[in-house]
Parts: C-alpha cells; sequence; structure tokens
C-alpha cells in the first residue's frame, strides 16, 4: 500500500513554495498523488500535482498536473513548480515520469521541455482512458528520467 510522506506537505525554492491541499490516494484509474498551493512571496500563483505510481491512464494523463492562475502566467512559476516536486517522485523511487498537454497547448509543451523531457509522440486519447470525453484534442506525450 502506498505511504505518502509528511515531509513532503511544504516544498520550499527560494521564493516558491508549495503548500499541500491533498494528499489523494487515488483509486482504479487514478494513481495516489499530492495536491499543492503554488505561492510565490506568500501570493497564490496556481496548483501543481504530482503523481506517484504508474498504469494505463498515467501514460495519457501524465505525472505532473499544473496550472498557474491567468493574471501570474508568463513568470515561469510552472517551470519552477516542477522542479520542485520531481524530488517527490525519486524519493518514492520512481526513475521517470510522463508528461503530457494538449497537441496544441504551447505554453505546456514548452514548460515540458525546459525541464529537459523527450516527446515520446503526439497522439489520439484512447476512449478507455478515464479523462476521455468527445473531441477530446490529441495529446503529446513527454517522457523525463528523473
Amino acid at each position: 500500500m502506498f505511504q505518502f510522506m509528511d515531509r513532503f506537505d511544504r516544498l520550499d525554492g527560494g521564493e516558491m513554495t508549495l503548500r499541500i491541499i491533498e494528499k489523494n490516494p487515488g483509486n482504479t484509474e487514478q494513481i495516489p498523488f499530492y495536491y499543492y498551493d503554488i505561492l510565490v512571496d506568500g501570493v497564490p500563483v496556481g496548483r501543481i500535482s504530482i503523481r506517484i505510481g504508474e498504469n494505463f491512464h498515467s501514460y495519457y494523463n501524465g505525472h505532473i498536473g499544473y496550472e498557474v492562475f491567468p493574471e501570474h502566467q508568463g513568470h515561469g512559476y510552472a517551470a519552477k513548480a516542477c522542479g520542485l516536486v520531481l524530488e517527490v517522485a525519486r524519493v518514492h523511487g520512481m526513475s521517470r515520469l510522463y508528461l503530457t498537454c494538449g497537441a496544441s497547448n504551447v505554453a505546456s509543451y514548452r514548460t515540458i521541455e525546459k525541464l529537459g523531457a523527450r516527446l515520446l509522440e503526439v497522439c489520439p486519447v484512447p476512449e478507455t482512458y478515464f479523462g476521455w470525453y468527445e473531441d477530446i484534442e490529441d495529446h503529446r506525450v513527454y517522457q523525463l528520467e528523473l
């Protein structure tokens, strides 16, 4: 059974801090994840999750999910927050992560590429993926070695 670590309830990176919102054990489709507020100088600028483990759905969902609020976009906060959660994955024994985004989401795929991830494919999302919906955009699937 997966064990969350309290040491990851707060991640500090200088001006940026990640503060835990939720530790979700997952279910038959979603793997366990830590979910954080992204704070810059104490101001909430977005959210990020790091998903631990791997299954069919994690290939399309990715291991990291993030959002930066519109008024705070364009400052590199997503890439910095991603860098902070990599240690969580390493300590939990992960050696690679899948990172995904919609094929046309330029800001997200530039962030993913800044992290050094390698593009595996741009592919349609199968109907068996838990997040599938009619007209879902093709996904860019990247792999990041830890």
